[in-house]
């Protein structure tokens, strides 16, 4: 392909002007809607981490309103320094909320969301890299709501696949690990204990562990890689028996990371949609403001209606009941179950007292 568009590519070894302007598919609306602003106070009152904000994702809005949000467990420092990540990165130092599962599963269980998305950051601090304390947040929600569809979406574990096992047998709906980027940007983009085999190695294992469930991974675009690297890592997937792929354009968080190389257009997304769906994915979502858990629950709809040789026009329907089922469910367990104080607030108010 060709790209002429001046504002919005660099030429050969060059780096976007950070104050170009973005192309108008980059442009959204500001997030509002009351379900959006509910999710929101729960959030705040619970003390809950969310990969919404802490990533500044475009679609926060979006989901919220739909009803799915992304919960990121095991505090909010990570262990690595990828160049295109927002979250802090420091050393925790094995620092663990015993409390969170229980936490986490109440909270979101009242909350009146159809898919939740446990996301986690990396810690190479922790034996197991967290996986139990993710298996145990996901086992105890299936126990007070058995009608939410859960996401785990995990680091790598350094590669540890008695790691993955430990998450996959806690039977989340989809296993989710993202590659993030092709091949020849992993080490310009990822932190160094990552690699793109190390990836390829978890989701196969995941789907060898657990054949009948759904994998998911991700691919950043407008790095600096080309069309051929993009479809080669679509096939990479699909030969790790990868499900469901999401593809989005790369935006930079701040100055100190990762510059954008282009902007790649809607035309070519789409394109990829359809590379993709020729090679067999259930289901491909494909666009310059998709992320990792953009639209989580059509997307398993989808999949799921895929894989089954349903019609896909029976997804709206299906959601929709899925969307009345959560709000049911959270008003039987915000009747039944009581919620904790987080942990947070709890330390805030041993300070305040003792100060």
């Amino acid at each position: 392909m060709l790209f002429r568009e001046p504002c919005y590519i660099a030429r050969l070894g060059e780096t976007m002007n950070r104050f170009a302007p973005k192309p108008p598919w980059l442009k959204v609306r500001a997030p509002g809607g009351e379900t959006y602003h509910e999710i929101k106070r729960t959030l705040r009152r619970l003390d809950l981490h969310t990969v919404c904000e802490e990533a500044r994702c475009p679609n926060v809005g979006e989901c919220w309103r739909e009803g799915t949000a992304t919960v990121m467990l095991l505090g909010d420092v990570c262990t690595r320094g990828c160049r295109f990540c927002a979250v802090t990165t420091g050393n925790p130092r094995g620092a663990v909320d015993g409390r969170e599962p229980e936490h986490v599963a109440r909270a979101v269980a009242a909350m009146g969301l159809s898919y939740v998305v446990m996301t986690m950051v990396n810690r190479d601090d922790l034996l197991d890299g967290g996986a139990e304390h993710v298996a145990t947040t996901v086992r105890r929600l299936r126990e007070l709501r058995a009608d939410i569809l859960i996401e785990t979406l995990v680091g790598d574990f350094l590669g540890h696949l008695r790691s993955v096992d430990t998450v996959v047998d806690a039977a989340p709906d989809v296993f989710a690990h993202n590659v993030e980027v092709v091949r020849s940007q992993q080490r310009a983009i990822r932190d160094a204990r990552c690699s793109y085999e190390q990836s390829l190695g978890v989701l196969r294992r995941a789907k060898e562990r657990a054949p009948h469930a759904f994998t998911k991974s991700s691919l950043m675009v407008g790095v600096g890689e080309t069309e051929e690297e993009v479809l080669a890592s679509l096939a990479d997937l699909r030969a790790a028996g990868v499900d469901i792929v999401t593809i989005g354009q790369y935006l930079r968080p701040t100055p100190r990371h990762a510059s954008v190389m282009r902007y790649v257009t809607p035309e070519e997304f789409d394109g990829y949609r359809r590379a993709g769906e020729a090679l067999g994915f259930a289901h491909v979502a494909s666009g310059p403001l998709v992320r990792s858990s953009y639209k989580a629950a059509e997307a398993f709809v989808r999949g799921v209606l895929r894989a089954e040789g349903k019609d896909l026009e029976a997804a709206e329907s299906v959601l929709a009941n899925r969307a009345q089922l959560a709000r049911e469910g959270a008003a039987r367990v915000a009747g039944e179950v009581e919620l904790l104080i987080p942990a947070g607030r709890l330390l805030r108010r041993t300070a305040d007292a003792s100060a």
